[in-house]
């Protein structure tokens, strides 16, 4: 049974001596966001935190994941709430609209209706917005906040011109200077206390353009897991990966910006020899499956090369081992603006990835040493660098040290911890241990 708005009583906020009432907000069931929730949820119940949590969700993310939702059970301080199947039908699809700029604009001010609507019945005290960016724009026209509120902001391109070789192409401009006018606005609301993001760099820029310290680095949330080797070997087994093959892992939602279009076009290019001695293993629900198929029988037509496909979504705890099967893990992303949980799986299995030199994914890669970082959009570098790690030896390519410094920082513990620090009222520049900027952050590199 989905549990509604309309089941609860509107609370009377702000009585003394009433507890905190903490509302996370998350209307997307996709990709990572069922996983962050889950984070959040188990280090409250693991912790026995005071308080109240409310998770604020749609109808779908209730059916879709009810081994997520069925964690409320741990604790009686926690409880799922979904928004109607009415309020649900009427919420603009963003994505079918094209990513239109008016589609952006009404799912901004339809969300933050919602969003409000909620947190006043339930009696919040602190909202945590889990994906800032889908209402920024409503956000940046001047609101007055229900009550405390802090927020993650995923994707930030304000500051890519600081990265080497940035030049803007298409409407990066035009987002440029939506945020940088929306932050700008949004910035000096008194109710909001910290602003996260996945992007160290991102966050020194803010605090310092906009003379704040609300922006805070927040860790990217991996969870780490137990394995038997046996377990890995189940896996290829299963899989079928033939011997004495390199295995180069894609794995993650197959969506255009992904890059598996691009790898197929690269290893179109290499010679048959080449071909001969890879596996291309790809892991994720696809977004267009007979297209992919289709590209896919017409390479292994012409080139002796492994392709093996998993057209699913893969549980968190499942994760791990397709990682650890693997050689080289591929993160080609199409002009990606912000973090990829795809390069700190890689660095926790050590193992190097052939990575998009755009953006954070490539300044990370970089900094990190973490593998090779080339030009994404172009399936001859793509193909380069498979040839590399076909010819040399794939962990010689990084820098193992590196790489664990870089995991152990992204971590689901430390994510959940410094979220809830936020929430239960501590300054975040006082609280020790919290990464707050790319010089804090460089720490960990030395």
């Amino acid at each position: 049974m989905l549990e509604t708005q309309a089941m609860y009583p509107i609370a009377n906020r702000g009585q003394s001596g009433e507890r905190e009432r903490f509302l996370l907000f998350e209307l997307d069931t996709r990709g990572h966001h069922p996983g962050y929730i889950q984070h959040l949820v188990k280090y409250w119940c693991q912790h026995n935190l005071s308080g109240q949590l409310d998770v604020l969700v749609s109808p779908k993310f209730m059916q879709q994941h009810s081994n997520i939702v069925n964690l409320a059970k741990l604790s009686p301080t926690v409880r799922f709430v979904s928004i109607t199947e009415e309020e649900d039908a009427e919420l603009f699809n963003s994505f079918e609209l094209g990513q239109s700029f008016r589609g952006r604009i009404v799912r901004a001010f339809q969300e933050w209706r919602l969003l409000r609507k909620y947190a006043l019945s339930l009696g919040t005290t602190h909202i945590f917005v889990m994906y800032l960016d889908t209402i920024l724009l409503r956000l940046g026209l001047r609101v007055s906040l229900p009550c405390s509120m802090s927020a993650i902001y995923f994707r930030p391109i304000l500051h890519y011109g600081t990265f080497p070789n940035y030049s803007p192409e298409g409407k990066e401009s035009v987002w440029q200077w939506r945020d940088r006018v929306c932050l700008a606005r949004f910035l000096p609301v008194p109710n909001l206390q910290t602003l996260f993001c996945l992007d160290p760099f991102a966050a020194e820029y803010i605090n310092q353009v906009y003379g704040t310290t609300k922006a805070a680095y927040l860790p990217d949330p991996v969870q780490r897991y137990s394995y038997a080797d046996s377990e890995y070997e189940h896996l290829k087994a299963r899989l079928g990966i033939q011997s004495n093959r390199t295995v180069f892992l894609l794995f993650g939602a197959m969506s255009r910006r992904k890059g598996a279009s691009e790898v197929l076009d690269a290893i179109a290019l290499l010679p048959p020899a080449l071909c001969q001695r890879m596996t291309l293993l790809v892991v994720g629900p696809v977004e267009e499956p007979q297209h992919l198929e289709a590209r896919i029988a017409e390479l292994t037509r012409t080139k002796a090369i492994q392709v093996i496909t998993e057209d699913t979504f893969v549980a968190d705890e499942a994760i791990h081992p397709y990682f650890q099967i693997s050689d080289v893990v591929l993160v080609p992303y199409q002009r990606h603006i912000g973090m990829s949980a795809i390069l700190v799986r890689a660095a926790a299995a050590q193992k190097p990835v052939l990575a998009s030199d755009f953006g954070l994914v490539g300044e990370l890669t970089r900094h990190y040493h973490l593998g090779l970082a080339v030009d994404s959009t172009n399936p001859e570098e793509i193909a380069k660098g498979m040839t590399r790690y076909l010819l040399e030896i794939p962990s010689e390519l990084c820098d193992p040290t590196l790489q664990k410094q870089f995991a152990d920082r992204n971590t689901a513990e430390q994510f959940a911890s410094q979220i809830f620090q936020c929430l239960q009222g501590a300054q975040a520049r006082g609280n020790r241990g919290l990464v707050n900027s790319a010089s804090d952050y460089s720490q960990f590199n030395n």
